[in-house]
């Protein structure tokens, strides 16, 4: 294809991501330095349309941010209630004391998408320019090495790449700072990372898949404020995980689980679990009767601080999720990405540049919150048992013993098929919605135009027919959510990889987990992907 003539827009500051911590980052930017000039991009089709998470908010950094947000609080922002931790047997429950980090007295349960929309108006307000439905493709490097902006995709191309007759092309946005605020595995910031080694210090990343459902229960079933939280059943012992609900009112209710994609049994499917813990009897009781609203799924990253990249480089910096700051063991990130944001905005502005943001973020109470909990996770890979004993022991000494646990690659968990440990799941028929994928994939209104290049980059696909096949028995068939990932008839005999990209819903599990690393997820044509409805 010919070298393309693009538009150039010039910002003092641009965003990548319209989430808590870049929108946090804008509007801090501009309360500090209002003649600044800053835009932020996000690929959904609105703020908001692809934003999950579970989700409860700790206030501290929003009231500091905005300090009237009570006054107009977002669509969705329900006060805690009670607690409660469950340890699941297949037809039972036994209630666990709540560790400290998850207890919730003074927290709001919240929709992130409405909360990225409530955010939004803040920075428009300010002067912030936010435009969704243009992701960032590729970084823009200058002759020094330093990052000077971001190209936004091209749109309307065929797909085999070629420009279409609606084809347009994206534009360059050039800046002094750019903020990688694109959320756990971020395309922008992955691709930075590598260029510039920032995790070359870092233990391995690790990661969970996050399930969410949104239903309507019958009239005087839920409990507004309650936050439940589980263990145990439908996972065995050596797969972490757990589960989610959490009332709003008006008889609604959150329900997810979170799965480490560390798990090691190829044959295991992540969907699957989550659906089974809405049959546990606890959970059937619950939702009998109620209907399903919207679904969603989104990989959180889980590694904690020992995992953290170096967040800073010329002319850049990660934020948020992008850098790796949710905290775990609270199963909590909006605080942290909020205040990774405001740090960000206020290092820029006083220093009039990106280099040492990293040393300045470590020395903050964020850094230290995350370095006190750093061995909880990691504790898990030995086991659910020895995981609850590592995080007691953690927790009475506020994370002072004198070692830092490891992660590993999530990619180099998975055992080959014939090595697996086969665990006796005792799982059951499922009757409730969604009854497979497919219709899960309809609750997330997933929209792709199919004409588009797929945005799923498979870079050797004669693997998945053949080591693939043999040593893994091809696990992107399940361990991805949304039936993206297909073997078919290949009209020899044989099988070929068939890639469903309209139905990505954006969770990157298969840029993660793929044993082979072959998969490359980038940003489709602006717009595209899941439109999540108070999620």
């Amino acid at each position: 294809m010919a070298e393309i003539e693009r538009e150039v827009m010039e910002y003092d500051m641009v965003v990548v991501g319209a989430g808590p911590a870049g929108l946090a980052c804008a509007i801090r930017a501009k309360q500090k330095s209002p003649e600044l000039s800053i835009c932020v991009l996000e690929k959904g089709s609105e703020v908001g349309a692809h934003l999950l998470s579970g989700a409860v908010l700790e206030p501290g950094a929003l009231d500091e941010l905005l300090p009237e947000w009570r006054n107009n609080k977002p669509e969705i922002c329900v006060p805690a209630g009670r607690d409660e931790f469950m340890f699941l047997t297949r037809k039972g429950k036994i209630r666990l004391p709540t560790p400290p980090q998850m207890k919730n007295h003074g927290n709001f349960i919240v929709s992130l998408g409405a909360l990225g929309r409530f955010m939004s108006e803040q920075a428009e307000q300010l002067g912030v320019d936010v435009f969704a439905g243009f992701p960032a493709s590729a970084p823009l490097i200058d002759e020094n090495g330093s990052v000077t902006g971001v190209q936004v995709g091209d749109m309307g191309l065929l797909e085999n790449g070629d420009p279409g007759p609606n084809f347009t092309p994206g534009v360059e946005i050039r800046a002094k700072f750019t903020v990688l605020a694109e959320g756990c595995r971020g395309s922008i910031s992955k691709q930075l990372i590598n260029r510039f080694a920032l995790d070359k210090d870092s233990s391995p990343q690790t990661y969970g898949l996050g399930f969410k459902e949104l239903w309507q229960l019958p009239k005087g079933r839920g409990e507004a404020g309650l936050i439940q939280h589980s263990i145990g059943w439908p996972l065995d012992t050596r797969t972490y995980g757990g589960s989610f609900v959490y009332h709003l009112d008006n008889d609604r209710v959150y329900i997810g689980y979170v799965i480490g994609l560390d798990y090691s049994d190829p044959a295991f499917s992540p969907f699957e679990a989550f659906q089974q813990f809405k049959h546990h009897p606890s959970m059937r009781a619950l939702l009998d009767g109620g209907e399903i609203i919207s679904a969603g799924a989104r990989s959180l990253i889980e590694g904690g601080y020992q995992s953290m990249p170096r967040m800073d480089m010329p002319g850049a910096l990660l934020a948020g999720d992008a850098a790796g700051t949710l905290n775990a063991p609270k199963i909590k990130g909006i605080h942290m990405a909020l205040r990774c944001g405001m740090e960000a905005a206020d290092y820029v502005t006083a220093n009039g540049r990106c280099e040492g943001f990293d040393a300045h973020w470590r020395s903050t109470p964020s850094a230290r919150e995350l370095y006190k909990v750093r061995n909880i996770r990691p504790g898990f890979n030995r086991g659910m048992w020895l995981g609850l004993a590592n995080a007691a022991l953690e927790t009475i000494t506020f994370g002072k013993l004198p070692w830092t646990l490891k992660n590993h690659a999530d990619w180099s968990s998975l055992a080959r098929q014939d090595k697996a440990i086969k665990a006796s799941r005792d799982w059951v028929t499922r009757e409730l919605p969604p009854r497979d994928r497919l219709a899960s994939v309809y609750f997330a209104t997933t929209v792709h135009d199919e004409s588009q290049p797929k945005h799923l980059k498979v870079a050797d696909t004669s693997i998945c027919a053949t080591r693939c096949a043999e040593e893994f028995d091809n696990p992107c068939t399940r361990f991805c959510p949304a039936n993206v990932y297909e073997m078919v008839d290949d009209g020899t005999g044989g099988k070929r990889l068939q890639i469903n990209a309209a139905n990505c819903v954006h969770c990157k599990a298969c840029d993660i987990k793929d044993p082979y690393q072959i998969i490359d997820w980038v940003t489709p044509e602006g717009g595209s992907g899941p439109n999540y409805q108070n999620l």
